[in-house]
């Protein structure tokens, strides 16, 4: 592949990045640094990719393990600001889609992580469940249950406000 075609089809991919860097980190600076490190890394290890490979399944890749890495490195080392100290985003009373939105992304953000990666990345990004896999590193079938799981989950959450109750099972 030329270093042009590569560049250009690099460039083509950034908007998608940034949206789903976004959805996963939700504070727009941090997103940009994810999609900027992102970039670098596929530049600087660009020889490393496998000529057959898809290039916007690789890049998914490299933003989603960093940001599981930063998010594990902040957990380690604690919150730079209290959630209570966080300003609340207006909205006028007529903006239902955008309560709808913040809703949504509110139970996102209590669903575990393998979840949320996955229903990021088939129902916002629109990547197939072979892309998604390979994103993520995981069987075609394993993708379709943890998507099953994750919708249930996600519809519970948003028609209760609550995670469902897990059962024991003996």
């Amino acid at each position: 592949m030329a270093r042009d075609t590569f560049d250009t089809r690099l460039e083509a991919e950034i908007p998608a990045l940034r949206r789903y860097a976004f959805a996963l980190a939700r504070d727009r600076d941090a997103a940009d640094d994810l999609v900027q490190d992102c970039l670098e890394r596929a530049l600087a290890r660009r020889m490393l990719r496998r000529p057959d490979g898809e290039l916007r399944a690789w890049l998914f890749a490299i933003l989603r393990n960093l940001y599981v890495d930063t998010h594990r490195a902040r957990l380690r080392h604690g919150a730079g600001i209290p959630l209570d100290d966080a300003p609340e985003p207006a909205y006028p009373a007529d903006q239902e889609r955008a309560l709808e939105a913040r809703d949504a992304l509110a139970a996102l953000a209590l669903m575990p992580e393998e979840h949320r990666s996955l229903l990021l990345l088939i129902g916002v990004e629109d990547l197939t469940y072979e892309e998604a896999g390979r994103v993520l590193d995981i069987p075609v079938g394993t993708v379709m249950s943890r998507l099953a799981r994750a919708r249930a989950r996600l519809r519970s959450l948003m028609e209760r406000g609550t995670a469902p109750l897990l059962r024991r099972v003996k």
